[in-house]
């Protein structure tokens, strides 16, 4: 799904509030921790993840990962949080037209 700028920022708006539904472990990014976050986008469309490492490369690796495997869109990445958006059947999250 492509968003623009507009749309983008709205997201980032509504993402504010929430709490990581998803935090990564020592084994870092395994099947259950993809279909975890799968099952959260699911229910929620929007999540933040908790990804606990400091190395820019390996989070990089890990976010594209997510990204790729669950068919999510990247909002934002503050820090070890990243925010991710995918839309369901049931839209319920409402987003700006252009």
């Amino acid at each position: 799904m492509t968003l623009n700028k507009k749309q983008i920022q709205h997201l980032k708006g509504v993402a504010h509030p929430l709490k990581p539904v998803v935090l990564l472990g020592n084994n870092g990014l395994t099947e259950a921790v993809v279909a975890e976050i799968d099952y959260a986008l699911s229910h929620h469309e929007l999540i933040k993840v908790k990804i606990p490492t400091d190395d820019r490369e390996t989070k990089t690796l890990i976010i594209d990962a997510i990204c790729r495997e669950t068919k999510a869109t990247k909002i934002q990445e503050i820090g070890k949080t990243l925010v991710i958006y995918r839309q369901s059947d049931e839209k319920k999250i409402r987003i700006p037209k252009l």
